[in-house]
Order: C-alpha cells, then sequence, then structure tokens
C-alpha cells in the first residue's frame, strides 16, 4: 500500500535529494495523516459516547489532536518548501522543524487536558457497558495506527525526515494508548473492575511523554546539534581523498532544514606548494563535493609544513603522548617557531565536552611538561602554546 501511494501520487519518487520530491512526501503524509485520524476519531468519539467511556473518548480527541497536526505539519511542509529569497538566503526549511514543535505542544496539551478528566473520573466512577461491534472497531484502529507507524517510518527514513519519524513515534504511541483502553474494556467487562479512569490516566500520560519526545526531536536541529558520524566521515573521506590534501578539521555543518546543509572545513595543504595550485584544488573539490553530497561546502586551506624532520618527530611524538593520555585527544594546526635556545609549538588542542576547565588545566599541564624536552635534540627546550578546541560530533 505504502509504494503504490508513493508512486501515484509523488513524481520522480526516486529523487529524494530533490526538494520538491522532499516536498510532496510530506505533502502525502500529510493528507494520509488528516484521511485516517479523522476516521479513527469519529469511530472513537462514537464509541466512547455510546460506551460512556472517558479512556475511549481520550484516544478519540487525540486521533483529532493528530488531524490538527497533520494539518499543520501540511502548511509547514508547503512552506519549508519556499525558495531562499533576499530576506531568508538559506530558504525556508526550518519552518518544518517549527510545524513540528507546534504540533508536539497540541499533543502534550490534549494530554493535560485528559489527564484531569481522568482525575475527575477516578473520583466520580460511570459504569461501562460492553458492546462488541465498538470493541472490534477499536481494535481495527490498532491494525490502522500500527500502518500509521510504519507509512511514517518508512518514509521517514527514505528521505531522512524527522519531522516523518516523529510521527511515526506518535502512531506507536496511539497503538499504545488505544491498547491500553482495549485493555481496561476486558477487565471491566470480565473481572468486574472498572479501571476506565486508570486507563485514561494512563493514555494521557502517554500522550504527555509523547509531545515531549516529539518536542525533543525538533528542538535539537533548531538550536544546534553535533553532525550525523556518518555524514561526517563521508564529507572527510571526500575531502581528504583529493591529491594535494594532507588532511582535515573542525568540519561544521549548519542545518537549515531537510535537505538543506552548509558545511565549512579546514583542509591541510604542503607549504611548499604553489598558493594558486592549492587553491584551484580546493575550489574544484569544493563544486565536485557539493554536487555529489547536495551540500553547500566550504574550505578553508591551512599550509602545513611536510618536508620538517624535527617537526614530524615532535607530531609523532604529541600523538603518542596524547594517545596515552587519553584516545579522544587529538590536535591540528601543529606549526613551530624556532629561537635560539627554545622554540614554541603551536596548535589547537582537540578535547571532549565532558571536560571541565580544571580537567583542561591540569591536561595543559602535563602535555607542558611531558613535551618540553625530547632527548632527540639535547640541549633545546619547547613551550607549547596550545588553543583548545572541541569536536562539533559532540563527544
Amino acid at each position: 500500500m505504502t509504494e503504490f501511494l508513493v508512486r501515484r501520487f509523488v513524481k520522480d519518487y526516486t529523487q529524494t535529494d530533490s526538494i520538491r520530491v522532499r516536498t510532496d512526501y510530506g505533502i502525502l503524509s500529510s493528507f494520509v495523516g488528516i484521511f485516517c485520524n479523522v476516521l479513527l476519531f469519529a469511530a472513537k468519539f462514537l464509541i466512547g459516547f455510546v460506551m460512556g467511556s472517558i479512556a475511549v473518548m481520550a484516544d478519540a480527541f487525540n486521533n483529532l489532536s493528530d488531524a490538527a497536526s497533520s494539518i499543520i505539519s501540511f502548511i509547514g511542509v508547503k512552506m519549508a518548501g519556499k525558495p531562499a529569497d533576499k530576506d531568508h538566503p538559506f530558504g525556508h526549511g526550518r519552518i518544518e522543524y517549527i510545524a513540528a514543535l507546534i504540533v508536539a505542544f497540541l499533543v502534550i496539551q490534549v494530554g493535560f487536558s485528559f489527564f484531569k478528566s481522568g482525575v475527575d473520573k477516578l473520583r466520580n466512577p460511570e459504569e461501562i457497558t460492553f458492546e462488541l461491534v465498538p470493541f472490534l472497531i477499536l481494535l481495527l484502529s490498532i491494525g490502522v495506527k500500527l500502518w500509521m507507524a510504519a507509512f511514517n517510518r518508512k518514509l521517514g527514513k527514505r528521505i531522512d525526515s524527522k519531522v516523518m519519524l516523529a510521527t511515526a513515534a506518535d502512531s506507536m504511541g496511539d497503538v499504545i494508548t488505544t491498547s491500553a483502553t482495549v485493555l481496561s474494556i476486558l477487565i471491566c467487562a470480565f473481572a468486574g473492575v472498572n479501571i476506565d479512569a486508570i486507563a485514561g490516566i494512563a493514555v494521557s500520560l502517554v500522550v504527555i511523554w509523547s509531545g515531549v519526545s516529539i518536542a525533543k526531536d525538533t528542538l535539537e536541529p533548531l538550536i544546534g546539534e553535533p553532525v550525523d558520524p556518518e555524514l561526517y566521515q563521508e564529507i572527510t573521506d571526500c575531502v581528504e581523498g583529493y591529491d594535494g590534501v594532507l588532511g582535515s578539521h573542525d568540519l561544521i555543518v549548519h542545518n537549515y532544514g531537510p535537505g538543506r546543509s552548509m558545511a565549512s572545513i579546514h583542509a591541510e595543504v604542503p607549504k611548499d606548494v604553489d598558493i594558486e595550485a592549492s587553491h584551484e584544488i580546493i575550489d574544484r573539490i569544493e563544486r565536485e563535493v557539493s554536487r555529489k553530497l547536495g551540500i553547500f561546502l566550504v574550505i578553508h586551506m591551512d599550509p602545513a609544513e611536510v618536508n620538517n624532520q624535527e617537526l614530524t618527530y615532535l607530531k609523532n611524538q604529541l600523538t603518542i603522548f596524547l594517545s596515552d593520555l587519553d584516545p579522544k585527544l587529538s590536535f591540528h594546526d601543529f606549526r613551530m617557531v624556532n629561537g635560539k635556545e627554545s622554540a614554541n609549538l603551536i596548535f589547537d588542542l582537540v578535547v571532549p565536552f565532558d571536560y571541565a576547565e580544571k580537567d583542561i588545566d591540569e591536561l595543559k599541564k602535563r602535555i607542558e611538561e611531558g613535551m618540553e624536552k625530547q632527548s632527540k635534540y639535547p640541549g633545546k627546550t619547547y613551550r607549547c602554546v596550545m588553543t583548545i578546541d572541541r569536536n562539533f560530533m559532540g563527544e
């Protein structure tokens, strides 16, 4: 069914890097969500009204909020697909995250409303009647929500959409809440114990948790999250795969919405190569990598010394020393400024985010003591000049 809908309503559905195609996927997901959730709301509302069940009616209005969420998602996807303009040179892609955040707050509000209703019902319980047809409709709704979860998860993974993956998670939450409702009806019918209010409260808590989870997932790219490790490695491998590039560091990826990213990276080039030749290589890398990965890439050139044996030896010693201290430590932009009796070793030291200031001070002290004198060059003193850097992968 999923593939049929995709082929029927998404033109050029295989070209998932295209913003237009991504928009069509989002529109399809929204319309399917609106259609299915409105049907489920109508069915569950009637069932809950007939049976007098707060849990069923809470579940029904949860589906209605899902339909409203799909409408907001549709508006968000359409607005996110607008091209860049003079006021928004990076496009409107982040509107999709804002729409998802609005959806999350709607879900949380519905959860709180029915938590209050569940508490009131707990104080003043009402009898629930068991009827086979409404009960079977609830079972059918579980099947529909399972399909919707699989549908959105498949489309979300295909176009790498956090919004669709969050919608899939929300649908799985609905499966849990409806299952809890079904369980409460069975217990009441066959055990004579009315747990409808308790089930209603449990359902509301699951709905609230689902909303909080969606909010968390959509806030992360808005605030700024670390680059995906696979993308980090892919960009690094692409840049370092060109002749004339010795290494790279300080890769930063800025997300301006799904399918809209900008990256910057420092590439080390031989110091003794003509600058125009290196610049030509860097320009070619920017064009080719941007075209291949669909990311606007900016590269900063760092000249590196390759023919200085003393410098090479010191870099190797520092690499070994840092590895012994902590394998997560690394450095870049290593250079040496010689004096008459001493030399400054200047480099950026990359430390994990979990290092506190006092840990960094102690680390710098140990590195300075370890690199102060090297036996291979007796009588010469080395002084470390370090700039603390962080790994933008969040490590």
